[in-house]
């Protein structure tokens, strides 16, 4: 009887090791989906806490419904007693471990198949792999960063830092979509205001500048004005805005109108005239008399543009250049006004069909990188195509060699599709064909006599 006992302890024991056995495989194959998926599809880790959940809720599943089905069919419902209590806590127990390995295991795999930023910088290995089979695009910027015009730098540290750098992103991606991943990932990793970026189709970097958003009270005052820091004594729940008279109190006298730009505590900062300026001792206590509201448009104008991405620039029409007789709908950017080259009224806000010309002066808002190009074609030369113009006359004064005949004959006759053929009128008239080099001298003088008239001739 002892033996027997002890075979059947031993069956129970491989049984209930078997169980919990099967409970943590349960538990870890459950989190090794879980990982992979989330991997996919958030491209980050899935939380431990989130993995072990899904790994306990399968093992919760199994058990509910192996005890539900044993009181339907044994047809009991009595509580469940020491040894099921047990077995219940090392199946969770158990289940916890093998969430956490399948957590693993399965954001493991997951990285090595979806995760673009598991290849990082490593452009040797498994990354130079990984991009050759085409799974992600890499980005590599230029060594030589320039700034922004208009912007603040942004710090030297930074430029060094980004020089050369290569950013890794997913395939199937536009052009357009791959540079404002790589405009926001500059900007929220770098703390960098501005980026002006050209990409090619293969995603080249071709130009990269970068600037910091202007900071401080000067980028947002008016020509001819300061600011200045008073002692006064605002009126309640005056802010930055607000049109402001300075008033001396001993005795009461008003001094100036000012704009109000801060407040803390009995220091105030004001927005002055620049001529107004000596009015002021900062020594002195003013009292500030709160006026009513007033359109400012220069100073909400001010305020957007500087909260915005765009900025804006004052761009000249060179003689040259393709923009000059072209209208306004060809320039890609926001036209706020033109001031004409002959000294006329500005055209405010000008309608789409206004025509441009040489020397005119447009101020326009958009991004960096539009008006970058802006002011690119307003200095581009344009080149007229060989043939035009003057360009049929030699170097030495006399008609090109490709015209048969004197300017005398060209005004005659129209233009034959063979005239600029001057070999061709040379074997017409003087017969060179299959002529030796003892006759290169007699060939040189036919081409002369027809060729080379001079000008007068003409």
């Amino acid at each position: 009887m002892a033996v027997l006992a002890a075979i059947s302890r031993s069956e129970q024991l491989v049984e209930l090791v078997a169980n919990l056995t099967g409970l943590a495989i349960l538990a870890g194959t459950v989190a090794v989906v879980a990982a992979f998926a989330y991997r996919w599809y958030v491209r980050e880790p899935i939380p431990p806490g989130l993995a072990v959940l899904l790994g306990l809720s399968a093992i919760a599943a199994l058990l509910n419904t192996t005890t539900v089905l044993g009181e339907v069919i044994g047809g009991t419902s009595d509580a469940a007693g020491a040894g099921e209590a047990l077995f219940n806590i090392a199946a969770f127990g158990i289940g916890v471990a093998g969430a956490t390995v399948g957590r693993r295991v399965g954001d493991g795999f997951g990285t090595d198949v979806f995760d673009a930023a598991a290849v990082g910088d490593v452009e040797d290995g498994v990354g130079r792999l990984v991009t050759a089979l085409g799974r992600v695009v890499t980005v590599e910027l230029p060594e030589e960063i320039d700034d922004i015009v208009g912007y603040d730098p942004v710090p030297a540290s930074t430029k060094a830092e980004l020089a050369g750098r290569s950013f890794v992103f997913p395939r199937r991606l536009t052009v357009g979509d791959l540079q404002d991943r790589l405009v926001a990932r500059l900007k929220t990793d770098y703390a960098v205001g501005h980026v002006d970026v050209e990409l090619e189709a293969d995603g080249t970097v071709t130009y990269l500048a970068l600037g910091s958003r202007a900071a401080g009270i000067g980028p947002t005052l008016p020509p001819a004005t300061n600011a200045m820091a008073i002692r006064a004594d605002p009126a309640f729940a005056a802010s930055s805005g607000d049109l402001v008279q300075v008033w001396e109190t001993d005795p009461p006298r008003r001094v100036l109108t000012a704009e109000l730009r801060g407040v803390a505590g009995d220091v105030v900062t004001v927005a002055i005239d620049a001529a107004d300026t000596s009015k002021l001792d900062p020594s002195t206590e003013y009292r500030l008399v709160t006026l009513p509201v007033e359109d400012r448009p220069d100073r909400e104008f001010a305020s957007l543009l500087r909260a915005a991405d765009e900025t804006f620039a004052s761009v000249t029409v060179g003689p040259d250049s393709p923009l000059a007789g072209s209208a306004i709908a060809s320039v890609d950017a926001t036209v706020l006004s033109i001031v004409p080259a002959d000294g006329e009224e500005p055209v405010v806000l000008p309608a789409s069909n206004h025509v441009l010309a040489a020397g005119d002066v447009i101020h326009a808002v958009a991004r960096p990188e539009v008006l970058r190009r802006l002011e690119a074609t307003a200095s581009e030369v344009v080149e007229e195509p060989p043939g035009t113009g003057d360009s049929g006359a030699s170097e030495d004064g006399g008609p090109a060699d490709g015209v048969a005949g004197g300017g005398r004959e060209s005004s005659e006759q129209p233009a034959g599709p063979d005239d600029g053929d001057a070999e061709a009128t040379v074997q017409e008239d003087g017969d060179t064909e299959g002529a030796t080099a003892d006759d290169a001298d007699d060939e040189g003088s036919e081409r002369d006599d027809a060729d080379g008239r001079e000008p007068g001739d003409g």
